[in-house]
């Protein structure tokens, strides 16, 4: 029978479970109420309130609360807090299981050492043996210097399980706080980086190292803030507008992920018919060829409730991914841009099609393609940059993908661009066409000009002739039955059956068996 004792007493004095309470207690507080409070005043969440917002209630299991530093020297041996600056553990999200961090910039900035690494790798192996997503809410000062090189080791124990996980279960890092160099890559290996806007940063250098050596005078946010990142370098997928929205958003992602690469994805009910119809998609299309329209307004009008979550929407915005569900069935859309330099391919369209394509094979996700593309950006710009090689990504990736994919092409395929898109000779599955298509190797004017260079110019009447031999060459090459008489296109569809024809599809190719030859892994051209 263990009795009570007062207060002030030494611990060892308290009943065992008064001992638990007052660690627990203590662990909770992280570095503090002065530095929790200093978190809001900057308008940051604390790791465990970040927790609370991500995770169904009550439903996070905490592991390694107790876990502390043994570094001796610096003055660490007598600051060892619970936790070493990292919040891990397990709960869920709509039931589903989910494996998380959530770093305390509380406990000495959030710094990573030996004990906080192992941390991490351990929810990281759980959730790789146990196929479950792993989402990493990052807030750090960086390496902890106190430690040395067993800091940098540590940052290597997390890359290699980031390596390791990569196309086994879903990675979600959300950059919350300051995340410098080598932290930076372990989102970077990542399927998918959220930034909050104004709060969070990525660099490799800051701007004190870039003033030194280029003499270049940038702020934080400007180098590596969410807007930055979001539009400008692609690392980030998302920019949010706080932390909540953040949290919030990566649930929402999550809703149309598999928890691995072996589960289906959930599936969703959903009120919106299959067989919708809808009568605006026959006129969606301008007559002019080369007037612009909007793609996303083809998409919100096909997919389930007109509901799609966009990856990537403020960079490399003549190409749109994202997810959608048809017959409440996940779905990786991807779609060229017709309102963006015409929908043209370019490098950084390019990049970013390619990484999604692959995301959605790594984790079964059919593909439904929209194909409005008039070609590959021509320029010296784009061709000393490597436009052969970074096109060749997208490529690559549609031709190793072996899930379910389909394509419908609104307009224009030009050239090279129309097999990229997943055209029926890179093992598209069904490959659609509206009346309005024009798959041809080039456009009218550009084949024309060409073909009939020496008539139009001896002509009497030279644009006269040139509109004549356009009108000739659209209704000879221009048009979608050509392909479809070689099997290329498998059906002519109203624009307004869309819907009904990719769910029927998609249920038709929903046992589908493909594979590609066996082998350690492809080389694709990075």
């Amino acid at each position: 029978m263990t009795t009570s004792t007062t207060q002030g007493s030494e611990p060892s004095s308290k009943s065992p479970l008064d001992d638990l309470e007052r660690r627990r207690a203590e662990a909770q507080l992280g570095g503090g109420e002065t530095r929790i409070a200093r978190q809001h005043e900057k308008g940051k969440l604390t790791a465990r309130e970040r927790l609370d917002l991500l995770l169904d209630k009550g439903s996070f299991q905490e592991l390694g609360a107790f876990v502390r530093h043994q570094v001796k020297g610096f003055g660490l041996e007598n600051n060892r807090p619970y936790g070493d600056g990292v919040v891990t553990g397990f709960g869920t999200i709509d039931g589903r299981l989910m494996y998380v961090f959530s770093q305390d910039f509380t406990v000495f900035g959030g710094s990573l050492g030996l004990a906080h690494a192992e941390k991490i790798v351990k929810v990281m192996q759980l959730a790789l043996e146990n196929g479950a997503p792993i989402i990493g809410l990052n807030d750090s000062g960086g390496a902890r210097i106190q430690e040395g090189v067993a800091s940098l080791g540590g940052y290597a124990d997390i890359f290699l399980q980031n390596t390791l996980a990569s196309g086994v279960v879903p990675q979600i890092s959300a950059v919350m706080g300051p995340c410098a160099g080598g932290a930076v890559y372990s989102p970077a290996i990542t399927d998918f980086v959220f930034m909050v806007k104004n709060t969070s940063y990525m660099f490799v250098t800051g701007p004190n190292v870039v003033k030194t050596v280029t003499n270049e005078v940038v702020t934080q946010e400007e180098l590596g803030g969410a807007d930055t990142h979001a539009s400008k370098s692609g690392v980030a997928h998302l920019a949010t507008a706080n932390e909540a929205d953040c949290l919030l958003k990566i649930r929402e992602l999550l809703s149309y992920l598999p928890s691995n690469c072996e589960d289906p994805a959930p599936l969703a009910q959903t009120g919106d018919p299959i067989d919708r119809a809808d009568s605006e998609l026959n006129s969606i299309v301008p007559e002019n060829p080369n007037k612009p329209y909007d793609i996303h307004d083809v998409i919100e009008r096909v997919v389930d409730d007109g509901k799609f979550f966009e990856i990537h929407p403020d960079y490399a915005a003549n190409i749109v991914v994202g997810f959608a569900r048809l017959g409440g069935r996940s779905v990786g859309i991807v779609a060229n841009q017709p309102a963006v330099l015409a929908g043209v391919l370019d490098i950084d369209a390019s990049v970013k099609g390619a990484r999604f394509v692959r995301f959605c094979d790594a984790f079964n996700i059919p593909l439904v393609v929209f194909e409005d593309v008039p070609g590959f950006l021509p320029g010296t710009d784009q061709e000393w940059r490597g436009i052969i090689r970074h096109g060749a990504k997208l490529l690559y990736a549609f031709c190793e993908a072996t899930v379910p994919k389909m394509t419908v092409i609104t307009r224009k395929a030009y050239g090279g661009a129309y097999d990229v898109m997943n055209s029926k000779h890179i093992r598209g599955d069904l490959n659609l066409a509206w009346p309005t298509a024009e798959i041809a190797v080039m456009g009218p004017k550009g084949a024309v000009e060409i073909i009939y260079k020496r008539q139009i110019a001896d002509a009497d009447d030279p644009a006269a002739t040139e509109e004549r031999f356009i009108e000739q060459y659209r209704e000879k090459f221009a048009n979608p039955y050509i392909a479809a008489e070689r099997g290329y296109v498998d059906d002519v569809i109203k624009p307004s059956e869309t819907r009904r024809v990719l769910i029927r599809g998609l249920e038709m190719l929903r046992n589908k068996v493909a594979s590609n030859p066996r082998k350690k892994h492809g080389n694709v051209p990075l």
